[in-house]
């Protein structure tokens, strides 16, 4: 059996139409595949996450997406990453949101509850739109947690924080 590499790819820096469009294009004239990926922009900065495999390695990764990073506006960096070892999910899907007045420490408080209890937080997303805060993420919890309680004490740390936060059973249906 041929070993596959994996390898974890950035992107970050100044926005701009096409930077998914080169990065894809670059990495798939490696003949890698891209596995999972995560892109967004923030406040007029791109940031792109990718974990790819095949037969390459984190230079030649460097070295083909190095058209990007030629203006200095974004930079572009490769390493490997252990094999996945076959091992699902670690817990039950939970999605957890905030929403509210912004201020400091939100993010921080509750996410530490979800941690004490033994949660892991797989993806966070957060907005603020005008004085809205939102936080978005979603949550696995090992099955020995009571959700229930922890649900409680959540909205608890929201109320103390002046924000709703709701903790709900994810569909495992959806992605």
């Amino acid at each position: 059996m041929e070993h596959v590499n994996h390898i974890a790819v950035t992107v970050i820096g100044h926005d701009r139409p096409g930077i998914i469009a080169a990065a894809t294009a670059g990495l798939s004239g490696l003949g890698l595949n891209l596995e999972d990926s995560t892109m967004t922009r923030l406040r007029g900065h791109f940031a792109m996450m990718l974990i790819c495999s095949g037969d390459c390695s984190p230079r030649q990764v460097e070295d083909a997406l190095a058209p990007l990073t030629a203006d200095g506006q974004l930079e572009v960096s490769a390493r490997f990453v252990p094999d996945d070892d076959g091992v699902g999910p670690a817990g039950h899907p939970y999605l957890l949101t905030v929403h509210g007045g912004d201020r400091t420490g939100i993010v921080s408080a509750v996410t530490r509850e979800v941690a004490e209890a033994g949660g892991n937080i797989t993806d966070l997303t957060t907005r603020l739109t005008g004085d809205l805060y939102v936080v978005v993420a979603e949550v696995e919890l090992p099955a020995e947690v009571d959700a229930p309680a922890l649900a409680t004490r959540l909205r608890t740390v929201g109320h103390d924080l002046g924000v709703d936060v709701t903790l709900r059973a994810q569909d495992t249906d959806v992605l």
